[in-house]
């Protein structure tokens, strides 16, 4: 280990998925040793400056006085920003290809399911009904997506090779080929108004939190539907819900909530409109993603450099 310091894999999750990223991180780097939190010792703790994390417990982290960098296995980093974005920490969330494709494959699929009326179909089994409903071209079937990162381009791209028009919204102006782009509140409103179905991918930040609100999702065409993909309090509970109750928005599929696991008691399990997923659209490969891990680690033991990319202001 040449000296080295052990790097701290810090996470809250369950005794076998820690064991699981461990093995994943020791595989990607043998040349450094990869040690669980609780396995540091007081000297590795009083000296460490770099921790690999997994929804760390910040008081784990306070116990690493000399930390400066921490390195998220997860895209989504919003409660590390909330809980380290005053620290001076650098932060680094995970950027993988094969996260964008597994969640491309998500958004064409689910939008496929809406798209040929699956929810209304499975209603009418349950009711022993036979009735074929009128077919709609996909070039008929507007879809607008929400966030045009890393994962929303990537869904644009398996979006138009199925031949639906594509939109695609950014806080600020983006140019994706083939997609008509919007930015801005003023574009928001001019997309929202235009889509038949919604799909979002973006990053939950104190800029979209609440931002499909009761006057946004009034902004949808009748009969609209919507796909989150996203982080659930992006959507406003209440006033989705209402939308759904009017039939304003015929369906949605959602797989991310405020509270998860989905506590037994919460609405959406018992909507006739909504399908509940378990925040299963695009998991992280433990393999690509500790290999993307170790290739920045060793940068940084080469240069010095660390790859932080994320901006606590802006909250991703």
């Amino acid at each position: 280990m040449s000296g080295r310091l052990p790097i701290p894999f810090v996470s809250q999750s369950d005794a076998a998925s820690v064991a699981a990223w461990l093995q994943a991180l020791r595989a990607a780097m043998p040349e450094e040793e990869i040690l669980a939190f609780a396995d540091l010792n007081e000297h590795q703790r009083a000296q460490c400056r770099l921790a690999i994390v997994a929804n760390p417990d910040p008081v784990h982290l306070k116990q690493l006085p000399q930390l400066q960098w921490v390195h998220s296995v997860w895209a989504g980093v919003e409660r590390l920003v909330a809980d380290l974005g005053q620290s001076g920490l650098q932060i680094t969330r995970l950027v993988d290809p094969r996260l964008a494709a597994t969640m491309a494959e998500a958004v064409l699929a689910w939008t496929l399911y809406l798209h040929r009326d699956m929810p209304h179909y499975a209603r009418q089994q349950q009711a022993r009904q036979w009735q074929p409903l009128e077919y709609v071209l996909p070039e008929q079937r507007r879809v607008g997506i929400l966030g045009l990162g890393a994962l929303g381009q990537a869904a644009a791209g398996a979006l138009r090779q199925a031949r639906f028009p594509v939109m695609g919204w950014s806080r600020s102006a983006r140019s994706v080929p083939g997609v008509q782009s919007y930015s801005g509140m003023d574009g928001l409103a001019q997309m929202l108004a235009q889509t038949d179905i919604l799909v979002c991918l973006l990053p939950l930040t104190a800029d979209t939190r609440g931002l499909l609100d009761a006057t946004r999702l009034a902004l949808l065409p009748p009969q609209a539907q919507l796909i989150n993909f996203a982080r659930g309090p992006i959507i406003d509970d209440a006033a989705l819900r209402q939308v759904l109750d009017d039939g304003r928005v015929r369906h949605a599929v959602l797989d991310v909530f405020a509270t998860e696991p989905l506590p037994p008691e919460a609405w959406p399990w018992s909507h006739p409109s909504v399908t509940v997923l378990p925040h299963c659209s695009a998991p992280t490969d433990s393999g690509t993603a500790s290999a993307i891990v170790a290739a920045n680690i060793r940068h940084y033991r080469q240069t010095g450099e660390i790859a932080a990319n994320v901006d606590p202001g802006r909250g991703y």
